[in-house]
């Protein structure tokens, strides 16, 4: 997925919306990872993502 590694899934209909998506996604962030929340709308679900390290540059 474009050099991200997708951590958790969580469906965007659920009651909450992407609630628990960013609360995952910020208890990750105090965990020292870069993650972030991107909705996929081909499954129509809230992807918690750390974007991979290209040691190449």
């Amino acid at each position: 997925m474009n050099g991200r590694t997708v951590l958790e899934r969580f469906p965007a209909g659920g009651p909450r919306g992407s609630w628990p998506a960013e609360e995952f996604a910020q208890a990750r962030r105090l965990e020292g990872q870069m993650a972030e929340v991107v909705m996929d709308l081909t499954s129509d679900a809230f992807l918690v993502v750390v974007r991979d390290l290209d040691l190449t540059e």
